[in-house]
């Protein structure tokens, strides 16, 4: 038997992610999203395929090309799937019909369509899409073919620009409706709001939408549910505005509208729970107030393309449900009742990214990934808790690459906190070997690394590092007291919980070299990464990622400056006192560690000039240091970036920890 090779960056290019799998009512049918990288091309190929989970024959693949087909969802009667796809150039809606032939193009708007959600009686779906005020909803063929040229950006407001989607262009995002057949369109919204389509009703007669109808938007954080009726348009709210609701879904028999969300009571920090409204009592109440459970998967990587949290799935007794949750470092599927029973279907080990039940109770489709596997679909026995596997599409390259596994770790802080993570040791590790470590930093803060696979930390130990990654103080996943932790203490319990872990690892395995120590992190890990080295000089090397440095430039430079340092930092710039002392930047004259700078140049969250700041403080003090700047990337890079970005960026982390702490 041929002897299995470490795993190295470039095999991203090898690597598929299925995502975002939707089950058919019949409880048999099941589509699914397949996403891979085309090297050549340097960019990303999503197609449907089709599988019927009880025959469990090879999936069926439906699109075809090297375009971006995702978002299937099932016509009411199974008979078809609307898609989107930009294989005409940007996101249209197109539908497919079941028994064959090619797939037909429903939508033609001007800045493309999104989120297909069909009606009851499968005569109409309804859609996402961004228009600017006046805009008509079909692209004038005389406009497209003109070449844009440049124009000035006026800004009068502070929400302008978003790493997601860059300037602010004019448009908002509003909801429409098509007709299958004829292919005619009727905008259901057209203000100056952004609306997010959600769901429709059982008997049609209305589609939930969420929104923040505030006038002013800068200081307004919260998103409301609303119905719209979808013959006269007239619009009811069903949240207070007094938090952040989305998820939206609907009770088989139209009674229920269950949602995911929270009233802010912690800021971001708040975990999102289950509510409940009832149409005949018009009253909304909240199933899981009692809890300290976190609604929705909050689990941290870099590898899936295209996963999607669904809301609460109703079955057909119109009082059960399936949801997905948080905690403890895994991703866990729930079931729930009205009457407030909540106890796990499915609770292992494992980041369960999707769910589909088709609306039945015995049965569900998964999306698993775990430390040593990528991700698969699976098939669910909610009965018995048993799990067959329904795809290996990643079976030919596990069979020739070789794998770390991980080892969970449980300890107290030094305050008697109680602490949750990892450690990886190398690849083909031998007993007596001593290793260098490389210590990992989510970020977030507010989120939650996960017994899941990630690509980084498998090419760190494929080339000979043990990795150790936890969660610390501010993480999901255990609780909102410990979620909450963090803000306004930012450099202050958070690092005391990290080199506890540190001290923790080095006492345990004797077969890491501490004085081979590493660090890395990015966004709020990049913030941590440069905190640490401004405090210790215990680490040899560090590679800070999209990192903060400078919280009062921050404050004005950051799409979400203004507010998040507010929440926090719990201090603005009517308090430069208290921003500089939670700033990495201030201690540049303490920091000894060689450090690399990764940054990419249209990052809006944590914008390149904190990284600029840092490298030419460091420089100036003829500090070690190197700046890597990535062209046309923002704050995502590492998950969904140009795949020869991404592959770069891999291996100027691996190469320097190689540099340094071999």
């Amino acid at each position: 038997m041929t002897e299995r090779r470490k795993i190295q960056a470039e095999d991203l290019f090898k690597l598929k992610s299925v995502a975002d799998p939707q089950m058919a009512t019949n409880g048999m049918d099941c589509v699914f999203v397949e996403t891979k990288m085309l090297e050549e091309e340097n960019k990303y190929a999503s197609n449907l395929y089709y599988i019927n989970i009880h025959e469990k024959q090879k999936p069926v693949q439906w699109t075809y090309g090297e375009n971006r087909n995702h978002s299937p969802r099932w016509s009411p009667d199974g008979k078809m799937v609307a898609f989107v796809s930009d294989r005409e150039g940007k996101g249209q809606i197109f539908v497919l019909d079941i028994k064959g032939g090619e797939a037909r193009q429903l939508t033609k708007c001007p800045n493309g369509a999104a989120n297909p959600v069909w009606s009851p009686d499968g005569t109409k779906i309804a859609f996402n899409a961004a228009l600017k005020d006046g805009e008509a909803i079909f692209v004038n063929k005389s406009d497209e073919k003109k070449e844009k040229k440049p124009l000035p950006l006026e800004v009068d407001k502070m929400r302008y620009k978003s790493d997601a989607s860059g300037f602010w262009e004019g448009n908002y995002n509003q909801i429409a409706v098509v007709h299958v057949q004829s292919g005619e369109v009727e905008k259901l919204t057209e203000d100056t709001h952004d609306y997010q389509l959600q769901s429709w009703s059982p008997d049609g007669a209305y589609i939930t939408v969420t929104a923040d109808l505030n006038e002013e938007k800068d200081h307004s954080y919260q998103s409301d549910v609303y119905l719209i009726q979808a013959n006269t348009k007239e619009v009811k709210k069903l949240t207070a505005s007094t938090g952040y609701f989305g998820h939206v879904t609907w009770s088989p028999n139209g009674k229920y509208i269950g949602m995911l969300g929270h009233e802010s009571e912690y800021k971001n920090a708040t975990l999102a729970k289950i509510w409940i409204y009832d149409m005949e009592a018009e009253m909304l109440r909240c199933l899981t107030s009692d809890s300290d459970l976190l609604i929705g998967d909050y689990a941290i990587g870099d590898f899936q393309q295209g996963a999607v949290t669904p809301g609460i799935l109703w079955g057909e007794d119109n009082h059960s449900f399936y949801f997905l949750a948080t905690d403890h470092g895994n991703t866990v599927v729930y079931y729930g009742t009205l009457d407030g029973e909540i106890y796990p279907a499915l609770l292992d080990e494992q980041h369960v990214y999707g769910l589909t039940t088709g609306g039945k109770v015995d049965y569900a489709v998964v999306a698993i990934s775990k430390p040593t596997h990528p991700g698969d679909l699976f098939l669910l026995n909610v009965t018995s808790g048993e799990l067959e596997q329904l795809t290996n599409v990643n079976e030919e390259i596990l069979q020739e690459i070789v794998l770390a596994d991980v080892e969970s770790i449980e300890f107290k802080s030094s305050d008697d906190w109680d602490l949750h993570g990892w450690m990886m040791k190398p690849a083909n590790f031998k007993e007596g070997d001593k290793v260098p470590l490389v210590l990992e930093i989510h970020g977030g803060p507010h989120a939650m690394y996960a017994n899941s696979y990630f690509h980084e930390f498998q090419c760190l130990a494929a080339q000979g590092f043990a990795v150790l990654y936890i969660n610390p103080r501010g993480s999901h996943g255990y609780g909102q007291q410990f979620v909450d932790a963090v803000r306004g203490d930012y450099g202050g319990k958070d690092y005391e919980d990290i080199m506890d872990a540190v001290d923790y690892a080095v006492a345990k395995y004797d077969f890491i070299d501490e004085n081979r120590l590493g660090v890395t992190g990015g966004s709020y890990g990049g913030f941590m990464t440069n905190w640490i080295i401004g405090h210790t000089n215990r680490f040899k090397a560090a590679v800070t990622q999209r990192s903060i440095s400078n919280w009062i430039s921050f404050y004005g430079v950051s799409d979400i400056g203004y507010y998040f340092t507010d929440w926090q930092i719990k201090s603005s710039l009517s308090d430069i006192h208290t921003l500089w002392k939670h700033s990495p930047l201030a201690y540049v004259d303490e920091m000894e560690t060689p450090l690399l700078i990764l940054h990419s140049e249209k990052d809006f969250r944590c914008p390149i000039e904190q990284a600029e700041q840092l490298f030419i403080a460091l420089k100036d003090r003829k500090k070690e240091a190197k700046f890597i700047r990535f062209p046309e990337a923002n704050h995502e890079l590492s998950r969904s970036g140009k795949p020869n970005l991404r592959i770069s960026r891999l291996n100027y982390i691996t190469n320097w920890f190689k540099d340094y702490l071999k």
